[in-house]
C-alpha cells in the first residue's frame, strides 16, 4: 500500500472478495512520511493489519545507486521497472512468502491470465489494462513466471474512473492527494538531483561532421533528443548523441536526424520464459508515454543481443531506456536499449 488511491482500492478489492490480507507499505527513502500516514489512515479504514517494511539500504544500492550510475556512464535509465524485479515483486514477495503469504497484489493497471497446455503445465501471460491511458505493463516487463504466479492487480480490470468512484464508495479519502511523482526519489527536477550527487564535467559541443560549436555542462544532463537547455545560439538544436570516450555532445539542427529505423536491445526478459520463434513481429514500445508500433524482432550476430527494425523511424532512440514487446493485449517481454 503506497497510500495512493490505487492500492488501497486493490487493498478494499480483495477485502469485498473474501481475501485474508495484510496492508504493508515499503519505506524506500525519505520522502515516504506522509505517504505512510496515508497508507496507514486506509488500512485503519479497511480494518486490516498494517506493516511497514524498511527496505531503504537495499533500495539505495539496487535502484538509487543504479540510477546515477547510468548517468554517469551517459545512457537514461528506466529505475521504476528495475524496482518492480528487484524490490516489489522481489524482496516484498520473498518477505510476504515467509509470512505464508499466498500472493502480493498491488495498484499497478496490469492484467494476467492463466494458460494450462495439454501437457497441464500453467504459463502466466501478462496483459495489458483495460485502461489504456493507464496501463502500466511497460513497467513489469522484467517479471518472470515465478513471481507472475504469486501477484494479483487488482485495478487492473477498471478504468481510474472506476477506481475513484469506488474508493469513495470504500470511504477511503484521497482529496487535496498529490499525483505521484515519476520518479519516487527525484522530488525536484532530474537536472537538480543530478547536480546534487553528480560532479559535473564539461566538455565540447560539435555537430554531426565534428565541427566544435560550444561547451557543455556535463554528458549526464542532456538525454537524445532533447531541445532545451543546449543554449547555444541560432538554434533551435537537438541532442542527436554522445561520444562517452571523449566527452563530446553531438548535436543537430535538423530533427529528422533524430529518427531511427532501428536499435539494439539487451538484457532481454521473456515473460513466457522461453524464446519465441524467431524473426517475430511484434509492436513495440520504445518510452512509457510513446505509442506501440510495428517492428521485427532478430537475434544479432552479437550473443545475447537482439536487434528490432521499424516499420517507420523512431524519434530519440534513447539507450538505457526500455523497449517492450507486445502482440495485441499481451506483452511478450522486453529489454534495455543499448
Amino acid at each position: 500500500m503506497s497510500g495512493g488511491v490505487d492500492s488501497s482500492v486493490a487493498a478494499a478489492l480483495l477485502k469485498r472478495a473474501g481475501f485474508n490480507i495484510i496492508g504493508v507499505f515499503l519505506k524506500l527513502n525519505n520522502f515516504s512520511s506522509e505517504a505512510e500516514k496515508r497508507a496507514r489512515k486506509s488500512a485503519k479504514i479497511l480494518k486490516i493489519p498494517f506493516f511497514v517494511f524498511n527496505f531503504e539500504k537495499e533500495f539505495k544500492k539496487r535502484i538509487f545507486d543504479y540510477f546515477l550510475d547510468g548517468y554517469k556512464k551517459g545512457i537514461t535509465p528506466n529505475p521504476c521497472t528495475v524496482c518492480n524485479k528487484e524490490i516489489k515483486f522481489g524482496l516484498l514477495l520473498e518477505r510476504a512468502l515467509k509470512l505464508d503469504a499466498d500472493f502480493v497484489a498491488t495498484g499497478h493497471y496490469a492484467r494476467k491470465k492463466k494458460l494450462e497446455n495439454r501437457k497441464q503445465k500453467t504459463e502466466y501471460k501478462l496483459l495489458k489494462a483495460k485502461d489504456k491511458n493507464k496501463d502500466q505493463s511497460y513497467f513489469l516487463w522484467m517479471l518472470s513466471q515465478k513471481q507472475l504466479k504469486r501477484i494479483l492487480f487488482p485495478v487492473g480490470d477498471y478504468t481510474r474512473q472506476e477506481v475513484e468512484k469506488m474508493a469513495k464508495k470504500f470511504k477511503l479519502s484521497f482529496a487535496n492527494v498529490k499525483k505521484s511523482m515519476e520518479i519516487c526519489f527525484v522530488p525536484t527536477t532530474i537536472d537538480y538531483f543530478l547536480k546534487k550527487y553528480l560532479k559535473p564535467k564539461p566538455g565540447i559541443i560539435t555537430t554531426k561532421d565534428g565541427k566544435k560549436i560550444g561547451e557543455h555542462k556535463g554528458l549526464p544532463f542532456y538525454t537524445i533528443g532533447q531541445r532545451k537547455g543546449i543554449k547555444l545560439p541560432g538554434g533551435p538544436f537537438y541532442v542527436l548523441d554522445k561520444n562517452l570516450k571523449k566527452n563530446i555532445l553531438i548535436v543537430t539542427k535538423n530533427e529528422k536526424d533524430l529518427y531511427k529505423k532501428e536499435l539494439f536491445v539487451k538484457d532481454v526478459n521473456w515473460i513466457s520464459s522461453k524464446e519465441p520463434k524467431l524473426p517475430l513481429q511484434v509492436k513495440a514500445k520504445i518510452r512509457y508515454r510513446s505509442k506501440s508500433v510495428p517492428a521485427t524482432i532478430t537475434r544479432s550476430l552479437k550473443s545475447k543481443v537482439y536487434n528490432l527494425k521499424f516499420g517507420h523511424p523512431q524519434r530519440a532512440i534513447t539507450p538505457g531506456q526500455s523497449v517492450v514487446l507486445y502482440r495485441g493485449e499481451v506483452l511478450l517481454g522486453g529489454g534495455i536499449i543499448c
